[in-house]
């Protein structure tokens, strides 16, 4: 039998009534939550993973990396010369070769020439790779040159700063006064420079010389096919001047109408029509030609 306790109106059932905790029953849960939770992190709070070592290493070279490229190309840019006299080193090249300077105003048809099968972020980007040192020094390293193309800025700045000249560190100073061009000139004057001091083969130096020399016309007056001919010779002027290598210059012309039709400045259609207009090579100056 169970004993009641006194009530209002009788006796009460005493498992109906709780029974006070003891002094130590509160010591003893408050123990069990702390071996549960780490102590000092709030209650319900998830605990924190720590990063892999292997990763923090990994960070850490990464950002060690950057920081000395950082520096490194900031050095770079510091000791290259200044670019400021670009304008008088053509001036005095082309005195040199007795060609016009200033040109005049680079064609539209030879620009896209020249940019599609060059450069084809000229217009779009500075066409400056932040890899490219990289590359260059460690093609050397590995005995692998770089096979990126250099850019636009890069090609004048090597006609310009640095002929004759080879080797890693040139190519280094070529990639960072290409950057410097690039900063210093708008766009049409860096086109209208490069084709002023270009080599074209068969002894013509600069845009104006090469139009009237191989086809008797000003450079205004190129076809498709004599810009897109003209523009392929400026990597191998010498090998592939159509006077002395014909088909080796139409092979050039074909693949500079190629790169035309890719980056989208004409259909294959117009590449196809072009390659099949005739040329008109006179092999000499035109009497219609003038320097202007």
């Amino acid at each position: 039998m169970t004993l009641g306790v006194p009530g209002e109106g009788g006796y009460t059932d005493a498992s109906t009534v709780p029974l006070a905790e003891g002094p130590n029953d509160g010591v003893e849960a408050q123990r069990r939550r702390q071996q549960t939770q780490p102590m000092g992190i709030p209650r319900g709070t998830p605990r924190r993973r720590r990063m892999p070592r292997w990763l923090r290493r990994f960070l850490i070279v990464v950002m060690t990396l950057a920081l000395v490229a950082t520096v490194t190309f900031a050095t770079l840019l510091l000791v290259t010369p200044s670019v400021s006299n670009a304008p008088a080193l053509a001036r005095a090249y082309d005195q040199a070769h007795h060609a016009a300077y200033p040109g005049p105003r680079v064609p539209a048809r030879f620009a896209d020439s020249l940019v599609s099968t060059e450069d084809h972020r000229f217009y779009s980007e500075p066409g400056i790779d932040p890899f490219a040192i990289a590359r260059v020094i460690g093609g050397r390293i590995t005995g692998q040159p770089d096979q990126g193309g250099a850019t636009l800025y890069q090609q004048l700045a090597k006609m310009l700063y640095t002929p004759g000249r080879s080797g890693a560190y040139v190519e280094v100073e070529q990639i960072m006064l290409g950057m410097k061009l690039y900063l210093s000139y708008p766009r049409a004057e860096i086109l209208r420079m490069y084709a002023d001091v270009a080599y074209f083969g068969h002894g013509y130096y600069g845009l104006v010389a090469a139009s009237c020399g191989y086809f008797g016309v000003t450079p205004a007056g190129l076809s498709w096919p004599q810009a897109a001919m003209l523009a392929g010779l400026v990597q191998a002027p010498s090998a592939d001047n159509p006077i002395a290598h014909y088909a080796v210059a139409r092979a050039r012309e074909a693949h500079v109408l190629g790169r035309l039709t890719a980056t989208g400045r004409l259909t294959q259609a117009q590449a196809s029509r072009a390659y099949r207009q005739p040329l008109h090579l006179v092999g000499g100056p035109g009497t219609r030609c003038t320097a202007r």
